[in-house]
């Protein structure tokens, strides 16, 4: 059975720092591209990270150089470390596995399996 499960969402103040985590099953962890995505009130869902199966990274524009996601192969677990956070930051959070064509990276129907999701808000 194929989990994802998320920890590390929370409140945090403009300027903050905070870091998910999404622990994977073994299977799905070893063959799939991980992304996390956000989804804020009345939009989309939307890409930010993705870590594919040989560690090479991508990034939305609109996080890159403040969001890292990396991965931990004995922990089966993969993490988003969020820096400089920002009010409009604020959404739902969720981890994702897939095996993502290239160009779709951050196309959420590119991704088989979804985490529960975390909310994280960042107040002014």
């Amino acid at each position: 059975q194929v989990q994802l499960v998320e920890s590390g969402g929370g409140s945090v103040q403009a300027g903050g720092s905070l870091r998910l985590s999404c622990a994977v099953s073994r299977y799905t962890y070893s063959r799939s591209s991980m992304a996390w995505f956000r989804q804020a009130p009345g939009k989309q869902r939307e890409g930010m990270a993705v870590i594919a199966t040989d560690s090479s990274t991508s990034y939305a524009y609109s996080v890159k150089g403040r969001f890292t996601i990396s991965k931990d192969n004995r922990k089966n677990t993969v993490y988003l470390q969020m820096n400089s956070l920002k009010p409009e930051d604020t959404a739902m959070y969720y981890c994702a596995a897939g095996s993502p064509r290239q160009g779709w990276l951050f196309s959420s129907y590119e991704y088989n399996y979804w985490g529960q999701g975390n909310q994280v808000t960042v107040s002014s």
